[in-house]
């Protein structure tokens, strides 16, 4: 099993920044040369410590400016119900992100609309049809105070 060692974290850090440097600035910002810099950054990809590369959209600019969290309680969990939930949620686009929990609720949905009127479509014809829903609770965001698109390392 492969372990990271602080270069490698160097490199990821760097990446959760600007994951568009090509690899001679990422091998300026760690210090090193591009040839052990690729070499590196390929075994981060294969080892699974990146698992893609992606452009962070500005919602706003696209019209999606409503963001809600969803939690949901199913009417009962076991295995088959869970699975058919969770494989119907991965084909909503207006969920960009789901998470089973605990607690009062089974999961967490974080969902984009242009507005309220969108919403309450994407509640009664898209959750409000699956069976296994007894209930949800909307959260609404007023503004977003921090998201830094990563983690710390």
């Amino acid at each position: 099993m492969y372990t990271p060692d602080e270069i490698d974290y160097q490199i990821l850090r760097t990446l959760q920044k600007n994951a568009k440097l090509t690899t001679k600035e990422l091998a300026d910002a760690v210090h090193l040369t591009p040839t052990p810099v690729f070499e590196r950054q390929k075994r981060l990809e294969r080892n699974g410590y990146i698992k893609k590369y992606v452009a962070i959209l500005n919602p706003e600019q696209l019209g999606k400016d409503l963001l809600v969290f969803c939690k949901v309680k199913l009417k009962q969990i076991n295995r088959e119900i869970a699975d058919d939930f969770e494989r119907r949620i991965r084909h909503i686009p207006e969920v960009t992100e789901c998470y089973n929990t605990s607690g009062t609720y089974d999961y967490l949905l974080k969902i984009r609309t242009s507005d309220m009127k969108e919403y309450q479509q994407f509640v009664l014809n898209k959750l409000g049809v699956l069976e296994s829903l007894a209930s949800l609770e909307s959260i609404f965001v007023m503004s977003e105070v921090k998201n830094a698109y990563g983690m710390n390392i």
